[in-house]
């Protein structure tokens, strides 16, 4: 019997973004011969943890011998950290997943531990790479005579927040600590904390 192959959609308000995945993994899907395709649709922020999103819910659900395919690496988790998770979970009950975008298979074979095991440790070194930049960076603000957090009758906090989403999230799948990404902002870590709580999680 034949195991169905799952195609995750981790989509935005946009269906621009939804079809825009949706054309690749169809195309990846037929070249592949994996058909037919059980699209699973999740609205959630890339930065909540895989399993408390739907791709939790929908890895406990699956058969060993099942397979997930997605459009691209950076659907599974913004994070490489928790990306290494999800696909450890997988491979321990023997799920394979398919990467459309980076054409890549993850599974039970030595590429696939090889690949998994420089990708952990890519992300180990650049985690590391983040930490030393960050506390330099706050050292030569401090050196420059210039105030950490958040200025007294500030109005515009969010704002500047909103206008650096990216390096925001960037910051947090990185594992930097809140504290120091709202002195890299010049916020306090309140704002910091409301921010994330309504704009990203």
């Amino acid at each position: 019997m034949v195991k169905p192959t799952f195609a995750y959609l981790r989509v935005s308000t946009s269906k621009q973004d939804a079809d825009k995945q949706k054309h690749g993994i169809v195309n990846y899907a037929k070249s592949r011969n994996l058909q037919p395709l059980t699209f699973v649709e999740d609205c959630a922020s890339g930065t909540k943890h895989w399993t408390k999103r739907e791709l939790g819910n929908l890895l406990k659900r699956l058969e060993p011998g099942s397979t997930v395919l997605f459009s691209e690496i950076s659907r599974i988790a913004r994070g490489t950290l928790q990306t290494l998770e999800f696909l450890k979970a997988a491979s321990e009950k023997e799920i394979t997943v398919h990467i459309a975008k980076q054409n890549m298979i993850i599974d039970n074979s030595m590429n696939s531990k090889i690949i998994t095991t420089t990708l952990s440790l890519a992300a180990e070194i650049e985690r590391e790479f983040i930490s030393t930049r960050t506390k330099e960076a706050l050292a030569k603000l401090k050196k420059d005579g210039v105030k950490l957090g958040r200025p007294v009758g500030s109005k515009s906090i969010n704002k500047k927040l909103q206008e650096n989403h990216n390096e925001v999230v960037g910051y947090l799948d990185k594992k930097i600590s809140k504290t120091a990404i709202a002195k890299i902002f010049n916020v306090s870590r309140g704002t910091l904390d409301n921010y994330i709580n309504s704009q990203i999680l």
